[in-house]
């Protein structure tokens, strides 16, 4: 049977799950990497590095690879991995079977806690929201133009093992920011790397999911349970207002909205294994994360 290969375009968090998810089914992994020093983190994973800039690397990458991944976030030029990756396809003979990028649901802005779907109107409220509504819009349309199957997935906050409240906790970092109605989806990293995972054995051209848990919650309250796990008292209460967080973080308390993963249960037979953050918390405590 033929190896599948799988292409990331910044290999980090997201990727790393996803690799391990896919390793264990025989695929083998190739991710870039900006800073030559970093090879041997990447081969010590067993994916193989690619250094962004040599285009002999990337075109190798690239032509053999069954399926492709863009984490890397937009700049002011757009999606760095579209301007990268699409004048090394139009070379190839043979495209990837699927292309996902990783998008954000800061598209939707704020709904004052109401529920949004892939067909909501998007009103991002952010520059960098803002930067990711162009990015979609412009992976679509050469999708279209070329006949690539590109898949857009909206996340949320992603948490994980060394990447969760506990890790604020333990640093003593943690606040409970209190903002009236807000709430927000987030996602576990294992359930973010099965829902791409599902994709990828489902392709579809101009797909658009929102991969997130089943119940969006409070800043305040996800800290509070975090805290009860760790035996430890829970951070004081402090009001949005009384924060003194930065211009970035302060819009993030500013939005509120509830993310539907309907269309990602129903089209590609994805369930959350934590679908709350419960759950994840949970399991990331008894990881010993």
């Amino acid at each position: 049977m033929q190896t599948k290969r799988l292409f990331v375009f910044g290999f980090g968090f997201s990727a790393l799950a996803l690799t391990a998810r896919l390793q264990g089914e025989g695929w083998h992994v190739a991710g870039t990497l900006r800073r030559p020093e970093r090879r041997a983190d990447l081969e010590a994973m067993g994916v193989m590095p690619v250094l962004l800039g040599n285009q002999r690397e990337m075109q190798r990458a690239v032509s053999e690879a069954d399926a492709v991944l863009v984490t890397a976030p937009p700049d002011a030029e757009g999606c760095p991995g579209l301007r990268t990756l699409i004048p090394i396809l139009a070379q190839t003979t043979t495209f990837p079977n699927w292309v996902g990028y990783l998008s954000t649901t800061g598209v939707y802005g704020d709904r004052r806690g109401g529920w949004v779907t892939e067909t909501s109107r998007l009103a991002a409220q952010s520059m960098e929201g803002a930067r990711r509504v162009g990015a979609e819009r412009d992976w679509l349309e050469v999708g279209r133009g070329m006949g690539l199957t590109v898949t857009i997935f909206r996340l949320p906050g992603i948490y994980g093992p060394g990447r969760s409240a506990f890790d604020r906790l333990r640093a003593n970092q943690a606040r409970r920011i209190i903002a009236p109605s807000q709430v927000f989806s987030r996602i576990h990293v294992e359930d973010l790397a099965s829902g791409l995972e599902a994709s990828m054995t489902r392709p579809r051209a101009a797909g658009i999911y929102n991969l997130c848990d089943d119940e969006p919650a409070a800043n305040a309250e996800v800290i509070a349970y975090a805290a009860e796990l760790l035996s430890l008292p829970s951070p004081p209460a402090v009001l949005l207002a009384e924060a003194g967080l930065s211009p970035t973080a302060r819009r993030f308390y500013l939005e509120s909205k509830r993310v539907s993963n309907a269309r990602a249960k129903a089209e590609l037979g994805w369930r959350p294994d934590y679908p709350t953050y419960r759950e994840g918390l949970a399991a990331i405590l008894a990881s010993g994360g």
